[in-house]
């Protein structure tokens, strides 16, 4: 899955503590996201949505 999360939060002035904090995970779940590490759960996908002011389909895209 790819996902938009870093230029949105950088876009957004948000730094990868701060979006962590909101979204009660740790900075380096944060970062692992970012680098397509680690596919986070709905609920996570959602907040971070929430978080960074737009919807889940906009951050994350299937990847090809």
């Amino acid at each position: 899955m790819e996902n938009s999360i870093r230029e949105r939060r950088r876009a957004l002035g948000i730094s990868q503590e701060e979006l962590a904090r909101r979204c009660g995970v740790s900075r380096q779940t944060v970062n692992a996201i970012e680098n397509n590490k680690y596919d986070p759960t709905l609920s996570l996908a959602f907040r971070l949505a929430q978080a960074l002011a737009c919807t889940v389909d906009r951050l994350f895209t299937p990847a090809p």
